[in-house]
C-alpha cells in the first residue's frame, strides 16, 4: 500500500482524521515499561505513514506529557508538516469521587492542564466520561466544557463510554458532540443495539476501541487452551469477561477459525481482518489500535488493501449470529462497580 492512501475519513468541515488512530492506554503504565524517547520516535513513524490521529487521555498517565514531547521535538527539528496534520484526541474524565462536589474550576483545571501536557495551543477533541449516573450532573458539567469550548480553549466535543439514553439526553441539553468513543468489535456488539441508529440520525462519528480485544482477535489465541489464573494486563481481563459473555472459549474459538480462514483469502492475519470488518461497520469512523511500540505498523498501514467482498461479510455475519451480545447498552455492565466488569476499572487517576 501506498501510506498516502490510507483512508481517511472528515469529522465535520475542516476537521480530518486518519481512520486508524493511535491509541494510547497502552501506554500509561500497566502494560510493560515504557520508554518515552521510544515512545516520541515512534508517533513520528506512526504520522510518516499517515497515521495522524493520537488519542490519549487526562487519566491516561504520562501519555498526553509524551505527545507534548513529540510536539516539542517535531518543531525543534522542523517538522512542522507533521503537525499541521496531527490530530490529538484527549479526555475529560472526573473522578468518580469527585463526581458530587466538582465546581467548574476544577474543570478548567483539568483542561487547562491538558493544553500544557500536550503542548497545545487548542485541544483538537475532548472526549467527556462520567463515571456514575447516579450522581446526575453531567448535564451540568457538559454545559462547562461547552463554555470552554465557546473560549477557545477546545475545538470539537465528544463524549466517551455513554450510553444511548444519556446520548440523548447530552444532545436534548445542546451538547454539540462530533463523536463517540465506545467498544465495538466483532465479540461486542452492543453498539448495534441503539447506538448505531442514533449517531446516524444526529451524525456522531463512532471512533472505536477495543477491535482487536486486547489482542485475543489475533492468531496468536488461536487453536490456544482457555488460559486460566491471571492475565498479562488488564487489558486481557477485561475482553475476556467479553469472550465469557458471548459464549466462551469454545464459541471464540469457532470465529477464530473463520477469521483465519477469511484472512487465508487475503493473504493477511486475523487482526487484520478483525480490523477491516469493523472499518466497513456503518457509522464507524476510525477505530483506534493501542500497541506499545511500531512493531505492528506495517500490518496496521497495509489493513486498507484488504478488499473484504459480500461473501467474506456475510460469512463472518452468520457466525456473528451464533454467539450470544453482551448484556444492556454501550458500557452498561461495566457501570456495575461490583460486578465482573466494574471490579477490574480504576476510577480515581486523575490528580489534583
Amino acid at each position: 500500500m501506498n501510506m498516502s492512501d490510507m483512508e481517511r475519513a472528515e469529522m465535520g468541515d475542516g476537521y480530518s482524521i486518519s481512520r486508524l488512530i493511535k491509541g494510547g492506554w497502552h501506554l500509561a503504565g500497566g502494560h510493560g515499561r515504557i520508554d518515552e524517547a521510544q515512545a516520541v520516535r515512534e508517533m513520528y513513524a506512526y504520522m510518516d505513514a499517515r497515521i495522524t490521529a493520537f488519542d490519549c487521555a487526562d487519566i491516561y498517565t504520562g501519555v498526553e506529557d509524551l505527545i507534548g514531547a513529540f510536539r516539542r521535538d517535531a518543531k525543534a527539528n522542523g517538522r512542522t508538516d507533521l503537525l499541521d496534520r496531527l490530530k490529538v484526541h484527549t479526555k475529560c474524565v472526573p473522578d468518580l469521587d469527585k463526581l458530587a462536589t466538582i465546581r467548574k474550576a476544577d474543570v478548567e483545571t483539568t483542561i487547562d492542564r491538558s493544553l500544557r501536557r500536550l503542548d497545545a495551543e487548542r485541544l483538537d477533541l475532548v472526549q467527556f466520561h462520567w463515571w456514575d449516573l447516579d450522581v446526575p450532573r453531567y448535564l451540568e458539567v457538559a454545559s462547562w466544557l461547552s463554555e470552554m469550548q465557546a473560549a477557545g480553549k477546545i475545538d470539537r466535543l465528544g463524549t466517551t463510554n455513554y450510553n444511548t439514553d444519556c446520548m440523548i439526553a447530552l444532545d436534548g441539553a445542546g451538547f454539540d458532540m462530533t463523536s463517540i468513543q465506545l467498544q465495538y468489535s466483532l465479540i461486542d456488539r452492543r453498539p448495534r443495539k441503539r447506538m448505531v441508529d442514533f449517531c446516524a440520525a444526529k451524525g456522531i462519528n463512532l471512533l472505536c476501541y477495543g477491535t482487536v480485544a486486547g489482542g485475543f482477535l489475533s492468531d496468536k489465541w488461536l487453536g490456544v487452551d482457555e488460559p486460566t489464573g491471571a492475565l498479562e494486563n488488564r487489558s486481557l481481563t477485561k475482553y475476556k469477561l467479553i469472550i465469557e459473555d458471548i459464549g466462551g472459549w469454545d464459541v471464540f474459538q469457532s470465529l477464530l477459525r473463520l477469521l483465519r480462514d477469511i484472512a487465508d483469502k487475503h493473504d493477511t492475519d486475523i487482526a487484520s481482518i478483525a480490523m477491516r470488518a469493523m472499518l466497513l461497520e456503518p457509522q464507524v469512523t476510525a477505530i483506534i489500535v493501542g500497541v506499545r511500540h511500531d512493531g505492528h505498523l506495517g500490518r496496521h498501514a497495509r489493513v486498507f488493501d484488504i478488499a473484504l467482498d459480500d461473501d467474506d461479510l456475510a460469512r463472518i455475519e452468520a457466525e456473528l449470529d451464533r454467539h450470544d451480545v453482551v448484556d444492556g447498552d454501550v458500557y452498561d455492565v461495566e457501570r456495575d462497580r461490583d460486578g465482573r466488569h466494574g471490579r477490574i476499572m480504576k476510577y480515581n487517576l486523575n490528580e489534583a
